[in-house]
This record gives C-alpha cells, sequence and structure tokens, in this order.
C-alpha cells in the first residue's frame, strides 16, 4: 500500500467515525418508540383503546354538512309524502262514496225486481182463472191492441223495458195483439220482471267492482300515511362500522367474578323485569 491510500483511508475514518455514534442513537431512538407503543398495547390496551376508537368513530361519522343535507333530504321526502297521502285519502273518500252509491242502486233495483215478482205472481193467478169470453170482432182486436200498445209505451217511459223491446211490441214481433188483456199484462209483467233482474245483477257487479276499489284505495291510503308518520321522525344516528369493540376486541377487567344469580323458586316462573 503507498503511502497516499494510507494517507486517505486516513481522511475516511476521521471523517465518518465521529458521526457513527449519532446514527446509532438516532437508530435506537426509531426503534425504541414503536417498541414501547407495541409493549403497552400488549400490557395496557385499555388506555389507549378510547383515544383510537374515538379519532376512528370521528372519521367514520358523516360530517355536519352531510347531516344537514340528509336532514333536508328527509324533510323534502316527508312533505312530499304527507301530499300524496292526503290526495290517496280523498281518493279513498271519493271510492266509498261511490261504493255507498252503488250499494243504494243495488238495494233499489233488489226492490223494483221484488215488486215485479209479486206482480207476475198476481197476474198468474188471475190468467189461471177462466177469462170472460168477448165478441171477436175487428173492434175488440183493435181495443186489445191499442191496450197492448199504450201498456208497452207506459212500461218503456218508467224505463221497465227497453226501446228495442218496444219496438218489437208495437211491431207485432212475437207478440199477438189478439191475446185478452190478462194474457198480454202477464207477459209484459215477466218481461219487465226479467229486465229488472238483469238491472239488478248489474248493479251488484257494479257495486262489488266498487267495493274492491274502495278497498284497494283505503289500504294505499293506510299505507301513505304509514310511510309519512314514519318519515316525519327523527332518523336514528347508525352505529359506526369501527367501533371500539371491532377494533381491540372484549376488554379484559380486573372486577371481582359475579357471583351465580340465585336460583329461582320451584313452582313459580320467573317475572321478568320491565
Amino acid at each position: 500500500m503507498s503511502h497516499l491510500e494510507v494517507l486517505v483511508m486516513q481522511t475516511v475514518f476521521s471523517t465518518v467515525l465521529p458521526d457513527v455514534p449519532r446514527a446509532a442513537l438516532i437508530w435506537l431512538a426509531l426503534i425504541a418508540v414503536p417498541a414501547i407503543a407495541i409493549a403497552a398495547l400488549i400490557i395496557r390496551p385499555g388506555r389507549l383503546r378510547p383515544v383510537f376508537a374515538g379519532r376512528i368513530s370521528e372519521a367514520a361519522m358523516p360530517s355536519s354538512l352531510e347531516l344537514a343535507e340528509e336532514a333536508r333530504e328527509r324533510a323534502r321526502y316527508a312533505q312530499e309524502v304527507e301530499v300524496a297521502a292526503a290526495r290517496a285519502a280523498a281518493t279513498a273518500e271519493r271510492r266509498r262514496a261511490e261504493w255507498l252509491a252503488a250499494q243504494e242502486e243495488v238495494d233499489e233495483a233488489w226492490r223494483a225486481y221484488e215488486a215485479a215478482e209479486e206482480d207476475v205472481h198476481r197476474l198468474a193467478a188471475a190468467a189461471a182463472l177462466p177469462l170472460p169470453r168477448t165478441a171477436q170482432t175487428p173492434a175488440e182486436y183493435a181495443d186489445r191492441e191499442r191496450w197492448l200498445h199504450r201498456a208497452a209505451l207506459d212500461a218503456q217511459w218508467r224505463k221497465e223495458i227497453t226501446v228495442e223491446q218496444l219496438s218489437d211490441i208495437l211491431g207485432h214481433r212475437g207478440w199477438d195483439p189478439r191475446r185478452h188483456p190478462v194474457e198480454q199484462e202477464l207477459l209484459l209483467r215477466r218481461l219487465v220482471r226479467d229486465n229488472l233482474h238483469a238491472r239488478q245483477q248489474t248493479a251488484r257487479a257494479r257495486e262489488q267492482a266498487a267495493w274492491r276499489d274502495a278497498e284497494l284505495a283505503a289500504a294505499a291510503a293506510r299505507s301513505l300515511r304509514e310511510e309519512a308518520y314514519a318519515a316525519t321522525r327523527p332518523a336514528v344516528q347508525p352505529r359506526s362500522a369501527l367501533s371500539l369493540a371491532d377494533l381491540t376486541g372484549p376488554e379484559t377487567t380486573r372486577e371481582l367474578p359475579v357471583r351465580d344469580p340465585a336460583p329461582a323458586a320451584r313452582g313459580r316462573a320467573a317475572v321478568p323485569a320491565y
């Protein structure tokens, strides 16, 4: 080794060696701080747990701006649901009124049908008796025809028969004007009874449809009313996903062991406390 190389090595050693203890102290400090923190967590985790858990919970919870925006959205939604519930309630009341009107129509149609049925029974009993003999002359037949036409017009005016049926009677399509007035009236009352029975069945079908509509409207109004009530209630703050128990697990305490509870009295059920 030459003299120049020896001088270079001496210069390097004289420059680096004084800084080695300082670097060693820095490395020891960097290693000691995490070691102390880990040892503290292992020995007494309960002291550091509230600090870490509180900070993480605060970071996980929504901010005040987010809470205010959520409150405005809930208020707007509650107002919309209240308006919808009011409209649904009005619709339910209207459907109920329509159902009551349809029920009244059914009752009226049934009473009219019962009256027509009684007329048919009365005329059938009268037609079973011997009919008075009249002279079979053109004048008699003309009187019978006029009577049939007048009775048919009166029935159509009372809306007991349709216009088509009146046209058939006046045109003598299926009707013989030469029959006795008692027989003609019996046939006409039977036609009226059948029409009223069909009308009563139609009214009954409308009443059932109105009842179903009223039930659906009432259910919709009830559901919207419950939803509106739930929307006006304050929102429950959700529990943070990163809670204290999730982070560190159950804490080991140094409390005294809990004694076993006294056995319940035999023959008597335990009553829970409320």
